[in-house]
């Protein structure tokens, strides 16, 4: 029997993978995919994206790139030296996967749908046309989930 999943979606849209030196693997992702090396973005300052970690405000910053493999976005991300989610999991588990995300609606429920499962919120912010939540799964599902939803949001 199937059930309803939690965050209202059946499709995990992105992979989130920490790298140290995001020019070096994202040339090396290019060539494994046989696709154009992407352009590295850095994401938006504090007065921007308004970041909060471990429920304080971060001026936590992070290059990343972004391939498709089909419908399903890769997200290389090398964190800058402030304290984050990402620079924490670089530190202690080195590079490697980072999280699987989901586009959502409702974000302050899917939130408290994550948090009643034992799923703590680690961060959030926001970009230009969205905002995101990290919460973390990984005694149960190994991993960090983020949530994403698109449009302008408070946070």
């Amino acid at each position: 029997m199937k059930g309803n999943p939690v965050f209202g979606t059946e499709k995990c849209t992105q992979l989130g993978i920490l790298v140290h030196d995001i020019e070096k693997s994202s040339k090396e992702y290019a060539a494994l995919l046989g696709v154009p090396v992407p352009p590295v973005q850095m994401t938006g300052a504090y007065e921007d994206a308004h970041t909060q970690y471990l429920g304080k405000p971060t001026k936590a910053r992070c290059k990343q790139a972004f391939f498709y493999y089909g419908d399903l976005e890769v997200e290389l991300i090398e964190p800058d030296q402030e304290p984050s989610v990402w620079r924490q999991a670089l530190e202690e588990h080195g590079e490697g996967m980072h999280h699987v995300a989901f586009h959502i609606t409702d974000m302050e429920e899917k939130i408290r749908l994550g948090e009643e499962m034992g799923m703590k919120l680690l961060q959030r912010g926001r970009w230009n046309t969205g905002h995101y939540a990290y919460l973390d799964a990984t005694d149960s599902l190994h991993v960090i989930v983020e949530l994403l939803e698109n449009g302008q949001f408070e946070i």
